[in-house]
């Protein structure tokens, strides 16, 4: 079993492009009558525990969200009484509750495409032996929505829920094929492109073309580009319209990868898998 342990770098703030501010206030939700602030405020609290710390105090939660301390006590005390948040007795701080994971079982058990995918990634992970997963584009990013892992899994730091840049990686690259160029120079304006190693391709001109040969050969090919030592093989989901709406992707780590023998095998196998998935969606 690989045990190498590799520390997941931390994803950077997106920077808002200038077509963004160009669309001004007339794209913006919270302009809206509709718009609830408070709704927003109070997701503003839980999203204040990022994963980096498990415990919050009030003061933390003030400083991190900008809230004065009386708004940010009423906004803790209403989601602990709710049942999202536990308050330590003892150290009076916050944390999350596992009441959140709620929303990840209802949003897992109810959506068709990690349904229709579950089948065919389990079958994808037995034949393979690697790790196998089911990624959607959100926004800027792909979020795993579901994992198989194998006994060789490289990073068990990667779970459902973990959220990776779209631009270098096998399944966001996949994704990001299938949309019009215009889409993608959006996407790509919102990111912060940064080089999370040495050999992160993170240059728009060299992303775009790179874009270009996947969509001609039909799958994404990363190698050490967000993990060092991780090699991802993507093909895009489609449907009725071509549009990506998710991808699956086999990730080895280098220690098992042999280039010669592994890449054109495993991309016939993302491909094959993802068009059964595409291809049953389209029939209904």
């Amino acid at each position: 079993m690989n045990n190498v342990m590799i520390e997941e770098p931390k994803v950077p703030r997106k920077r808002k492009s200038s077509a963004a501010k160009a669309r001004g206030e007339a794209a913006d939700p919270s302009a809206s009558s509709l718009y609830v602030q408070s709704v927003e405020k109070a997701m503003k609290v839980l999203t204040a525990f990022d994963g980096s710390k498990r415990q919050l105090s009030l003061s933390e939660i003030a400083a991190l969200t900008g809230f004065d301390m009386s708004a940010t006590q009423r906004f803790a005390y209403t989601l602990a009484a709710l049942g999202y948040l536990f308050k330590d007795p003892d150290s009076r701080k916050y944390e999350l509750s596992p009441r959140l994971l709620d929303f990840t079982y209802h949003y897992l058990t109810s959506n068709d495409l990690v349904s229709r995918a579950t089948p065919y990634l389990q079958q994808l992970g037995s034949e393979t032996e690697e790790a196998t997963n089911l990624t959607v584009l959100d926004d800027t990013d792909i979020v795993f929505v579901l994992r198989i892992v194998s006994r060789n899994v490289f990073n068990a730091h990667v779970i459902v829920g973990s959220r990776l840049p779209a631009y270098c990686t096998a399944p966001g690259l996949a994704i990001l094929a299938t949309l019009a160029d215009g889409e993608i120079d959006d996407i790509l304006a919102r990111t912060n492109l940064v080089p999370y190693t040495g050999s992160t391709v993170y240059q728009p001109r060299k992303i775009r073309e790179r874009i270009a040969q996947i969509r001609t050969r039909g799958y994404a090919h990363t190698e050490d580009e967000y993990f060092v030592s991780d090699i991802s093989t993507a093909a895009a989901i489609t449907n009725a319209h071509g549009r990506g709406i998710g991808a699956v992707n086999i990730a080895v780590a280098r220690s098992r990868w042999h280039a010669d023998r592994d890449e054109k095998r495993f991309a016939d196998l993302v491909i094959s898998t993802a068009s059964a998935i595409s291809t049953r969606r389209r029939i209904e």
